[in-house]
């Protein structure tokens, strides 16, 4: 089950710490605005929770994931060494300009 993560493609900050501090500079004035950065912090919580329930193997138990893991390094380090057999086997001509 191949699931995609929406890219961001602008650099955009994923802290909390902005959203958290509006919400004090709120409270300390006494402002009305509290409730609407609540609901700023409140969505962005949510947008966060709905991206790391959208990564690929988040499903899996810890041990799955690092069997999957290594699984992959072996699998890595295999074609390394097919890749160092074969340029070692085939002798390319390069012209030179």
């Amino acid at each position: 089950m191949a699931t995609t993560v929406k890219m961001v493609d602008e650099a955009e900050d994923y802290s909390f710490l902005p959203l958290i501090h509006d919400i004090i500079k709120c409270m300390d004035k006494d402002s009305q605005d509290v409730h609407q950065e609540l609901n700023k912090l409140r969505t962005k919580i949510q947008d966060t929770r709905e991206q790391i329930l959208a990564m690929s193997g988040i499903e899996t138990s810890p041990s799955a994931q690092q069997h999957q893991l290594q699984t992959l390094r072996e699998q890595v380090r295999t074609k390394n060494q097919l890749l160092q057999k074969y340029k070692g086997l085939c002798m390319f001509d390069i012209p030179k300009a």
